[in-house]
């Protein structure tokens, strides 16, 4: 069979909603990623296929790839699965792989919640079974699975104290596209700030004596992020160095009223579908929409701190929801070569109870 590989993986920064990428229209943004992605290629992309979550609509892919300057000849395809989008137009670029389809493709995720159109957000679910917002279905796991406003706040303190960390050393300087004028820093990150003290502070934000506050959650985000998957004979025909090659991805669904518990069907199917255990996983990276999430879905799949988002999360830095799942990747790519990794897993809970959860294995 043929398989698929990742052999470059770039992001822009993380800005805020109004923040300093607000002035880049998505298309802008995911253009930048493009262009830097393909500046030493020396074939044609088969296709552009990004994720996007709040608009403004049409084919932000086939748009991006045009802004950037590829061949009209490159066709583009929009994939939204809400915040999952990003992870599952990296999946679907691996399958056509896979299957046959294609042997280059440009894969991830932009969003501008900045300049979306929209001023609420869409159903994930029909109203008889229960939609809530985000926050709310946070608040709905923090009481199923027993998670204290302590457990998240020491979480959400491990993630900003990660992410200074890598910003201190550096890491993320790797994974970084130059946008001309804009500092090389994810606007949401302050070295300066006492989080620990700041944590203290906070109120909860989705309900009166709740449990989520704005310090154990993230933002809301501008951004993008893309990786370039590639046949493993084509990454060898063309000289790349393959770094990640895709294994197998599982989708599931679980009640829409408990949206961050997605991760735990998928993680728990995929590994049992590869006779591997937690164990056999060295790295994970699951979005941190949410401490509460990130908590349960620890507890209940086992898996320890040391393994988990060890270079912070969108806690700490944000989260450009279709881009965050490509954002994922991205940091999984930079995170094999600079630790040694083997099996790694990317996944990621999405509104409306669906989780994805996907396999990489390492190639360095």
């Amino acid at each position: 069979m043929t398989r698929a590989v990742i052999v470059k993986a770039k992001r822009t920064i993380i800005g805020k909603k109004g923040g300093i990428l607000s002035k880049y229209p998505p298309e802008q943004l995911a253009a930048f990623i493009i262009r830097d992605i393909v500046q030493d290629l020396p074939e044609q992309v088969d296709e552009v296929i990004f994720g996007n979550a709040v608009g403004p609509g049409g084919n932000i892919a086939r748009l991006s790839g045009l802004e950037s300057g590829l061949s009209h000849t490159v066709p583009g395809m929009t994939i939204d699965r809400q915040c999952g989008s990003g992870l599952e137009a990296i999946r679907l670029a691996c399958y056509l792989i896979q299957g046959g389809a294609g042997q280059i493709y440009i894969a991830g995720g932009v969003e501008s919640t900045s300049q979306s159109p929209y001023d609420k957000r869409a159903r994930f679910s029909p109203e008889q079974i229960g939609d809530p917002d985000m926050g709310v279905a946070a608040e709905h796991v923090a009481e199923k699975y027993g998670i204290t406003r302590q457990m998240q706040d020491d979480y959400a303190l491990l993630s900003y104290q990660r992410a200074i960390h890598s910003l201190k050393k550096d890491y993320y300087s790797d994974e970084l596209v130059k946008i001309t004028d804009i500092p090389l820093q994810d606007e949401s990150l302050n070295p300066k700030l006492n989080y620990e003290r700041m944590l203290r502070r906070l109120s909860p934000c989705f309900k009166e004596n709740g449990t989520v506050t704005l310090g154990n959650c993230c933002g809301i985000n501008d951004g993008a992020s893309a990786v370039l998957v590639v046949s493993e004979e084509k990454a060898k025909e063309l000289g790349y160095q393959p770094i990640m090659r895709f294994v197998d991805s599982v989708v599931s669904g679980v009640n829409p009223n408990y949206p961050s518990i997605g991760p735990i069907p998928a993680v728990s199917q995929l590994l049992s579908r590869h006779s591997l255990s937690i164990r056999d996983i060295d790295l994970f990276e699951l979005n941190e929409a949410f401490s509460s999430k990130v908590v349960a879905c620890a507890s209940e799949l086992s898996i320890p701190y040391e393994k988990l988002n060890v270079e912070g999360g969108a806690i700490a830095l944000g989260h450009p929801y279709g881009a965050s799942g490509a954002i994922l990747v991205t940091r999984l790519f930079y995170e094999v070569q600079r630790y040694q990794a083997n099996y790694t897993i990317s996944a990621i809970g999405i509104g409306g109870g669906i989780g994805i959860a996907v396999l990489w294995e390492s190639m360095i």
